[in-house]
């Protein structure tokens, strides 16, 4: 992020709420029948599952707040130096997350345990490109599939970074951005679902709309778009709701109501903490726990849920609840190792070494005869028009 721009630290506590809200849904909020051993969830804890049972708006969250930060993180920056920050800062923390998962499956192998994942040398390299599931390969790492939603909206960000920001471009960008999701929801078309996110179009619209409140002010404008953008993704939103309707019996479905009714109250701390009286907040905890957020979003479901359940496998008397709850506390510290030594060490290292490559790269001028799509020098553009005479 430049320099010049003061980091929102009521939005990094806000990432880890988003995060706690998608890993309670995995521990406690799943369908899965006897996920835990022979008690059901809703027997376990009634309260604590029927409130995660919503917290895979969790992801839905996610898209909101990276809207807000992906286009205040463009501002100033040209597509070469975007790509490289996002390369940065999201590639070590998953080549971390996937290895570790592998090492996990591998070890349980060893000692004849169980495993969820099954792995092959192509499954890993695929899973490191970030896209395994386009190239037709099994997630190493199951929450892996939101990183490929984002590498899409990163380049349609990085397109618009190519034409120059400025606030009109913005907002005519999401202007049209959401009148393409709806003609893409009417095609039904995978070639126009794929580069336009049309489920997720109006989230990722909501957040560069309140970052534009936050940096130039609000407008009746602004305020008309961030309204449409919502009215969109709430009406999209049942087809998020469809994806997680298969229930066990005796359990019902998540209401389309109370989904709404949870993400509006997420977009409504997301304001509060962009153009609120919360932007002003100077919290170092509050920083230090947004930098938990990626790596605890990718360790926790792979890594958390498979160390519950082998504990509850060697101590059979400790019961879910203790166990999920020593493994959130391993998984938090191991998030911690990871943001303090790969993403803060490697990712600042790869990061320098890329922007002196592309440096690198500006200052060399080609080798002669080389570069067919050079321009020609001035002289021999005099003989050779580049152009037909007429």
């Amino acid at each position: 992020m430049p320099s010049h721009v003061p980091r929102l630290a009521a939005i990094d506590g806000l990432r880890l709420v988003a995060a706690v809200m998608v890993a309670a849904y995995h521990f406690l909020g799943t369908p899965t029948p006897h996920f835990w051993g022979r008690t059901e969830l809703r027997d376990l804890a009634p309260f604590l599952h029927e409130i995660s049972r919503y917290g895979w708006l969790g992801v839905e969250f996610f898209f909101v707040i990276s809207g807000f930060v992906i286009c205040m993180s463009c501002w100033g920056r040209t597509p070469a130096q975007f790509t490289v920050s996002r390369i940065a800062r999201l590639f070590p923390t998953y080549w971390c997350a996937v290895l570790l998962v592998v090492a996990l499956v591998l070890v349980s192998r060893v000692g004849h345990w169980p495993a969820a994942t099954r792995i092959d040398p192509r499954t890993v390299l695929g899973n490191l490109t970030m896209a395994p599931g386009p190239l037709g390969l099994e997630l190493v790492d199951g929450v892996g599939w939101t990183l490929w939603v984002e590498a899409r909206f990163y380049l349609l960000m990085a397109v618009l970074l190519g034409f120059g920001l400025s606030y009109r471009r913005v907002v005519a960008f999401c202007a049209a951005w959401l009148l393409a999701g709806v003609i893409a929801v009417d095609l039904h078309s995978p070639l126009l679902d794929a580069f336009l996110l049309p489920r997720y179009a109006g989230l990722f619209v909501a957040g560069i709309v309140l970052h534009l409140m936050h940096r130039f002010g609000q407008s009746l404008l602004l305020w008309l778009l961030l309204g449409f953008a919502w009215a969109y993704e709430l009406t999209v939103l049942e087809l998020r709701v469809a994806d997680h309707a298969g229930m066990p019996p005796g359990e019902s479905p998540p209401s389309w109501a109370g989904c709404a009714a949870v993400l509006t109250l997420c977009l409504g701390l997301l304001a509060l903490a962009g153009i609120g009286p919360p932007a002003r907040l100077r919290r170092r905890w509050l920083v230090t726990a947004g930098g938990l957020t990626y790596p605890f979003y990718l360790v926790h479901q792979s890594i958390g849920i498979p160390l519950a359940k082998g504990l509850l496998r060697v101590w059979p008397g400790l019961g879910p609840l203790p166990s999920m709850a020593a493994s959130v506390m391993f998984v938090l510290a191991l998030s911690l190792l990871i943001h303090t030594t790969v993403e803060r060490r490697l990712g600042r290292l790869l990061r320098h070494r890329l922007t002196l490559d592309l440096k690198k790269g500006h200052a060399c001028p080609p080798a002669r005869g080389q570069d067919a799509l050079a321009p020609a020098s001035p002289s021999r553009q005099r003989r050779s028009p580049p152009w037909p005479s007429r």
